[in-house]
């Protein structure tokens, strides 16, 4: 096949001759151009590279490999040493935009961005590359715009492939429809018109493969070079290796090869016979594919799981041994002439040359490195006998990739091919599959890549050709190139979230999204691409449930509360943190939001981020979270955290405390015409709130419900059931005269304390009989928490209100609470000795207990600084109950550790 049939629009040979670079200046050293910096900061990296292999997460790879992969000092393959030297330069640069008026000294954002957002993945940058998980950067430039002004500096410690940073520079000014519709929408929301200049980001991950991506998202891309080398590596290729697919049609060897379908080979479970899956399996005739086939030969009925897979031991010229691996044949070839597709049975040339490639040798470098052991990597070891990375691939696939990396490696622009070469390598390997009813229903889009979130290897796994997709990922990063930074700034580097190297009070806002509990393994699932880059990440102090790697809810917890607590040091007093994350799991969810605030952070808002595009897990669960839910939370300031610190009697810094917290939350929150209760501003998650940053900071909780409440009524004003600032309250009553129907939070009753906050909702109005009451409150009773017990409606109504002489059930008074509050402590603690005593049983186990009683208990032995008690009744209580409550849980965990102490 001509060469010429590769070309792609525009990438002809460059008739303009490639610019020289000037002098660059950096970190206030000038070289002569970038590749002089570039050999300069690589020569100083390697000189600390043994210093800086001392630090946790550290990845794994050869000095020269970590540099041939860095580009100092913007990127580098480990922990950056520059972040610092960055961050003085920029905090100078706020003088200037200061002076130039885009920036204010006192800038302060005192309310969260409270709004849902709504963001597609179908733009440009975010389809140049492929990754299992990516927050859209218009939606983090939202939150940018909102919380940051023009020079702030941005971390994302979990940053993937950099789109914190992508976000961060496209708010230098309006280009684009992006960028109108978020300027329309702030508009919409704040009235005026967001702060729009550059913000610096600084992003870091664990994943050498994450960040080779993150750094060609967050660098120039240099497209004239760009498009010279690609079209000198395509056009070598095809001079060497454009007859690996090469297609006879009519006779001629005209034909390019699209794809090849590849089917299992299984035995009959009766008579041993055996047949391509695809023969016995695909009904043409029906277009399906059969739950139940016959063998052509005894014709008895199977099914997949029934018959027999087959596997074959053959010899491995790579590792100069024999492996047995699933047995696999071709069944079907897609291949085109000119713009014209063909779709057969593969001829008996085809067979030769599928013979022809298997002896070919390949004389380049291809990894054959060993699968780590892992959840996600066990199912090809076991499923096809895929042990080793370069099993993953054809030997057609295999041979190209080999040429194609040692090209690239010697080029001028390896890391911006690399970015091409690291998009195409999964798509490359045996994990295509097909979807059956596009198929058959004659559709294009049949041939879809790997199933996200694993290491799957189908029944029917597709081989497509390398030159097709590199024509398709290089149009997809030229497309995407005008929308990227046109000059270095942003830095990028490989390194654990839990050790930054960055000073204490440096950053001035973190967006950061981090792994999902067990969702996503991603060392794992980045193992082929990084065995390619030669650097490999560092799993050891990974934040993932896996049972393989030994890895529980605890220890994710831990690891967590470990990057957190780091992101608590580096982040300045005052200042904002959004966490995007999103789990099926109840107990994951609330260890997330455990971890972020008993190492000080204080919780404001939770919303939603809806991607519009599930992934697998999301998408097949019923149970699944389909949209992203987006934490809020800022750092105290610095005169709240002084006063708490130098107070002798910390019950006077309450009011200090729900005053800055209060001055944190939304004020009005608009859906429609009607406006909304803001949860946050309820007594009950306010009190939460308190004890929450009292307990964390060891501190006896000051007062009881009752006379918090009372207190919340002295120094705040109260409406619709919300507390307010003065100065709020008098914004709320403005705004909600614009909308003035108010529309309480919908409340379903699946625990005790739910149950008491869904009677304030319908008695605050007026008081009502337990036979009013008592339908409504059968629609909205849920199924509760596993291992607590919800009261009857009665029993809650005798322990929390006050009946009338009417018969109708009321809230009381505070005073009259007051007295309710204790008589219902004194029951649930005579209830809690009872778990107590169960549990000191040797066998002792509590199957039903309620939740109020068991935070009730926890509580008062937090109080008397009995710890083992709290240890000993969590121990005995179903663990979900432990894991799912934020109460129960916070007690524990300070419990925990006042005992190993």
């Amino acid at each position: 096949m001509e060469s010429e049939q590769l070309s792609l629009d525009g990438f002809g040979p460059e008739q303009e001759k490639i610019e020289e670079q000037g002098p660059v200046v950096v970190l206030g050293r000038t070289f002569a151009n970038d590749d002089e910096r570039r050999r300069v900061f690589r020569d100083e990296l390697r000189a600390m590279l043994p210093q800086l292999r001392q630090i946790e997460g550290f990845p794994i790879g050869t000095d020269d490999d970590i540099i041939n992969l860095s580009d100092p000092p913007y990127y580098t393959a480990c922990p950056n040493p520059w972040l610092n030297d960055f961050i003085t330069e920029w905090e100078k640069e706020k003088k200037q935009l200061e002076a130039e008026g885009k920036r204010e000294a006192d800038f302060e954002v005192k309310e969260p961005y409270a709004s849902d957002v709504s963001e597609g993945k179908f733009n440009p940058v975010y389809m140049a590359h492929t990754y299992h998980t990516k927050v859209p950067h218009p939606a983090i430039m939202r939150y940018i715009l909102h919380y940051t002004q023009p020079g702030d500096i941005i971390f994302d410690g979990f940053a993937g492939t950099g789109m914190t940073g992508v976000a961060a520079q496209a708010c230098d000014s309006i280009k684009d429809e992006y960028h109108s519709k978020i300027e329309n929408e702030y508009i919409k929301i704040y009235g005026k018109r967001p702060r729009w200049g550059k913000r610096h980001a600084i992003c870091g991950d664990l994943s050498p493969y994450a960040s080779i991506i993150s750094y060609n998202y967050n660098t120039p891309p240099q497209t004239k070079l760009f498009k010279q080398e690609v079209n000198n590596i395509i056009k070598e290729l095809e001079d060497e290796y454009g007859w690996l697919y090469t297609i006879n049609h009519e006779g001629s060897p005209i034909g390019r090869m699209n794809c090849l379908v590849w089917s299992e080979v299984m035995s009959c479970i009766n008579c041993g016979q055996e047949f391509s899956y695809w023969d016995v399996a695909m009904d043409h005739e029906h277009k399906k594919l059969l739950d139940t086939f016959e063998c052509p030969i005894c014709h008895s009925h199977q099914t997949k799981k029934t018959a027999n897979r087959v596997f074959q031991t053959i010899f491995d010229d790579a590792t100069q041994s024999t492996i047995r691996v699933i047995k696999l044949v071709p069944v079907l070839l897609v291949y085109s002439v000119g713009n014209k597709r063909f779709t057969r049975t593969p001829h008996e040339d085809d067979l030769a040359l599928l013979n022809k490639i298997s002896e070919t040798p390949i004389h380049d470098f291809f990894p054959t490195d060993e699968l780590p052991d892992g959840y996600n990597t066990e199912q090809p070891k076991i499923a096809q006998g895929y042990c080793r990375v370069h099993q993953f691939f054809s030997r057609r696939n295999l041979i190209i990739l080999a040429a194609l990396n040692k090209k690239i490696n010697h080029s001028r622009l390896p890391n911006k091919l690399r970015f091409v070469f690291t998009g195409i390598i999964n798509r490359s390997a045996m994990m295509n599959r097909m979807q059956i009813n596009y198929y058959f229903n004659g559709g294009g889009g049949w041939c879809t890549a790997q199933l996200k979130g694993t290491l799957y290897v189908p029944k029917f796994p597709i081989e497509i050709s390398i030159f097709e997709q590199l024509l398709n990922k290089i149009d997809s990063y030229i497309e995407a190139a005008p929308l990227l930074p046109s000059k270095y700034d942003n830095v990028i580097d490989v390194a654990s979230a839990d050790h930054t190297c960055i000073n204490n009070n440096s950053i001035d806002y973190i967006f950061t999204d981090p792994p999902f509990g067990a969702n996503i393994n991603y060392s794992e699932l980045n193992c082929i691409p990084e065995y390619w880059l030669k650097v490999v990440t560092n799993n050891d102090t990974e934040a993932v449930e896996n049972n393989a790697q030994g890895k529980n809810a605890f220890f994710y917890h831990a690891e967590m509360q470990k990057c957190f607590s780091e992101y608590y040091r580096i982040l300045k007093p005052g200042k904002w943190m959004t966490v995007e994350f999103s789990n099926t799991k109840a107990s994951i969810w609330n260890l997330i939001q455990r971890s972020i605030t008993e190492v000080g952070f204080i919780i404001v808002n939770v919303a939603s981020l809806d991607k519009k595009q599930g992934s697998y897990k999301s998408l097949t669960t019923t149970t699944a979270v389909k949209q992203d839910l987006v934490i809020t939370c800022f750092k105290p300031s610095s005169s709240l955290t002084n006063r708490f610190e130098s107070s002798g009697d910390k019950s006077e810094n309450v009011w200090d405390f729900i005053d800055e917290f209060l001055e944190h939350l939304p004020i009005h929150i608009q859906q429609k015409e009607n406006t909304t209760a803001i949860i946050e501003r309820s007594p009950k998650i306010l009190y939460d709130r308190l004890i929450a940053y009292y307990v964390q900071h060891g501190c006896p909780v000051p007062m009881d419900a009752v006379v918090f409440q009372k207190g919340l009524r002295q120094h705040f004003v109260e409406r619709d059931g919300m507390f307010f600032t003065p100065e709020q309250a008098i914004e709320y009553d403005e705004k909600k005269r614009l909308a003035p129907q108010f529309v309480s939070l919908g409340l379903m009753v699946g625990s005790e304390s739910e149950g008491i906050e869904w009677l304030k909702n319908r008695l605050r109005e007026h008081p009502q009989t337990y036979q009013e009451l008592q339908p409504q409150w059968m629609q909205d009773l849920v199924t509760p928490k596993k291992g607590d017990t919800v009261p009857e409606l009665m029993q809650i109504l005798e322990e929390n209100f006050l009946k009338n002489e009417a018969g109708q059930w009321y809230i009381p008074d505070l005073e009259k609470a007051a007295d309710l509050e204790k008589v219902r402590m004194r029951k649930n603690l005579k209830e809690f000795e009872s778990y107590v005593e169960l549990a000191s049983k040797a066998k002792g186990r509590i199957k039903n207990a309620r939740l109020f009683v068991l935070q009730d208990g926890f509580k008062h032995c937090y109080q008397q600084g009995d710890f083992k008690t709290i240890i000993l009744v969590g121990n005995h209580i179903d663990e979900s109950l432990l894991t799912e409550d934020e109460i129960l849980l916070q007690y524990y965990d300070i419990a925990s550790s006042k005992v190993q102490r």
